[in-house]
């Protein structure tokens, strides 16, 4: 796959961007070579290799995930919580719909 200006200022565009043609002209081989490092790296032989997150093992260390119910640190007061919301729904804060 090639990258040409013509590419970069439609990825600029939808990134919101703006590229002088100068600096689109400079991202053209930038954007091919990494095109062309991700196909070496899909040339490479992984039969028999265990997909992985992270190259050392490592695990998450968390506490309990416990509701305090005492009231007075904060636990099982959600309605007086929702009582201060301009719009409450299904026991959450009501928000408006930001994707357009």
């Amino acid at each position: 796959m090639s990258v040409d200006k013509a590419t970069v200022a439609r990825i600029a565009s939808l990134a919101r961007i703006h590229m002088e043609d100068a600096e689109l002209e400079r991202m053209v081989p930038e954007l091919n070579g990494i095109l062309e490092w991700v196909e070496q790296l899909g040339e490479v032989d992984v039969t028999g290799i265990e997909p992985m997150a992270a190259v050392i093992p490592n695990s998450l260390r968390l506490r309990d995930d416990v509701v305090d119910a005492d009231p007075r640190t904060g636990g099982g007061r959600r309605a007086d919580v929702l009582a201060n919301a301009p719009v409450a729904e299904h026991g959450f804060f009501g928000v408006p719909k930001v994707i357009e």
